[in-house]
């Protein structure tokens, strides 16, 4: 319009020529405009924080799963045998479709197990000498048990090439399965097993060098090749045990056997003492209101530490044994494995002694000569003898020498394995000697004048409260002065160890020095 000026002062160009807004709205549009933006800046923040929340816990689980993946594969391969052998693993029966189970023998040879074909074409397992190895061979058909389940991985599967497995295929033939050499020694498997005759019991025998086990007897005993048969039978009756292995499950109280240890303590906290021990022995030892009396009532008399380990002197041990420290005596123990979990294959209990730094006299007096509470199995008596023997370091127990193809090609070893060192060499030495003298002139004198030397412990455990009952035991090694053979005896409720234990004892002596 006319006379009207144009208003150009709030409009300024910009270096490139363009037009800027007014400077009030661009004032108000950054007031405007930075709230929003600051509203921007915590979304974006929130987001990161968000995502990183989300990655990370993205990598947690990716790292656990992988571990857990890794853990997986680690335990399959360590425990393959474990996981084929349990019996909700389908892959068992489709290689028994497959392959023939293979044959287990014996150290010298024999056929302990094998599977044979019946005049129908069917497959059937065969035990050749039926009721001597029952319970450490064991049996298959009723779920597997003694070296039939340890050797079940090896026994069904096969090393035949893949040529060799694609030819029987072709023939409708099965490929033959792996077998297992034993440690075992059917001669002195056989003497044992009749060595104990009619008794129930048991019976282990291991190369104390080695850790072989050569023979292990346990009655009352069964036919493998009837198991089906008497399945029902055996199953049904809640007090019959036939089924047990008595060497290896069975649990009784060690009686005076266990004065190995009680002696062992005592010399370790009489190191310079011990052999100048003395003790009038009157038949019985008194504490407070227990006593403890000597077998058969004897009295010994004046006794020294050897005589009273010789004699099996009741009361000279409850003397020395009241005298020890508990919690000493208990580390002792545990580290000849009393209440430990046994470095041994087959199925086995543990040994126990109820004893703590807090009991009283009553129960330390029983502990020292192996009553009481006190249980323990014969090989582990026959394990804590084996380190004695052996300058005082166990071998780990085995049964299994080696899988072989039928052609005896070896497939697998198991070579023998030192579990530890379980008392010094010197203890050891000094623990032969004594043994040496319960053969000489103590409790095992029916095992002196042989061919050859022999050193042991006797024991008569009773385990009921009745006096006149009792268990029969014996430990010990021959030749004294080199140990080749460890032989440990139980008969159940029978008597004492000297008249019972030592004969059979010596008979499986005898079997292996040719006597």
């Amino acid at each position: 319009m006319a006379g009207q000026k144009k208003n150009t002062g709030t409009m300024k160009k910009s270096p490139t020529g363009n037009r800027k807004s007014p400077r009030p709205a661009v004032r108000q549009n950054a007031r405007t405009g930075g709230k929003k933006k600051k509203k921007g800046r915590k979304t974006r923040a929130s987001d990161r924080t968000f995502y990183r929340s989300l990655v990370g816990c993205a990598v947690f689980f990716g790292v656990l799963f992988m571990g857990m993946a890794a853990y997986v594969c680690i335990y399959i391969s360590t425990h393959s045998e474990a996981l084929f052998n349990n019996s909700y693993n389908s892959r068992q029966s489709v290689l028994a479709q497959k392959n023939t189970r293979g044959t287990i023998y014996s150290s010298d040879g024999y056929a302990l197990a094998q599977t044979v074909t019946d005049e129908a074409g069917e497959e059937m397992r065969e035990y050749p000498f039926a009721n001597v190895f029952s319970h450490i061979v064991g049996y298959t058909g009723r779920g597997k048990t003694g070296l039939e389940g340890l050797a079940n991985f090896y026994l069904v599967n096969t090393s035949a090439s893949v040529s060799e497995q694609a030819e029987n295929a072709a023939a409708d033939k099965k490929n033959p399965g792996n077998n297992l050499i034993t440690t075992l020694d059917v001669g002195l498997q056989q003497a044992a097993y009749d060595a104990l005759g009619v008794y129930e019991g048991a019976i282990v025998v291991m190369e104390p060098s080695t850790g072989k086990i050569l023979a292990m007897v346990s009655k009352p005993d069964f036919d493998p090749n009837r198991i089906a048969e008497i399945w029902d039978e055996v199953t049904s009756d809640e007090e019959s045990s036939v089924l047990l292995n008595r060497a290896s499950q069975g649990v009784y109280p060690p009686g005076s056997t266990f004065k190995i240890i009680t002696a062992l303590e005592y010399m370790r906290e009489n190191p310079a003492g011990w052999k100048n021990y003395s003790y009038q022995c009157e038949g019985s030892y008194t504490f407070e209101d227990n006593t403890i009396r000597c077998f058969h009532g004897s009295r010994h008399g004046n006794v020294g530490f050897t005589r009273s380990f010789a004699k099996s002197c009741n009361a000279s041990f409850a003397n020395m044994g009241m005298t020890l420290d508990k919690g000493r005596y208990l580390a002792t123990m545990e580290g000849l494995l009393i209440n430990q979990s046994l470095p041994v294959d087959i199925p086995h209990s543990d040994s126990k002694v109820f004893l703590t730094e807090d009991s009283d006299g009553a129960d330390m007096i029983q502990t020292v000569i192996g009553q009481g509470k006190t249980q323990m199995t014969p090989l582990h008596m026959c394990m804590i003898t084996a380190a004695i023997a052996n300058d005082g370091v166990l071998m780990r127990p085995y049964e299994m020498e080696r899988i072989e193809r039928p052609d005896g090609t070896v497939v697998k070893e198991f070579a023998p394995t030192e579990y530890g060192r379980l008392l010094s060499s010197q203890e050891a030495a000094d623990l032969r000697g004594l043994m040496a003298d319960v053969v000489e002139e103590g409790t095992a004198t029916r095992l002196s004048d042989l061919s050859y030397t022999a050193a042991g412990k006797t024991g008569s455990a009773e385990f009921n409260g009745n006096k006149a009952d009792s268990h029969a035991w014996f430990t010990g090694f021959a030749p004294v002065e080199n140990p080749q053979i460890v032989v440990t005896v139980i008969i159940e409720g029978i008597g004492s160890g000297g008249d019972y234990a030592v004969p059979i004892a010596r008979r499986v002596f005898d079997a292996w020095f040719g006597v």
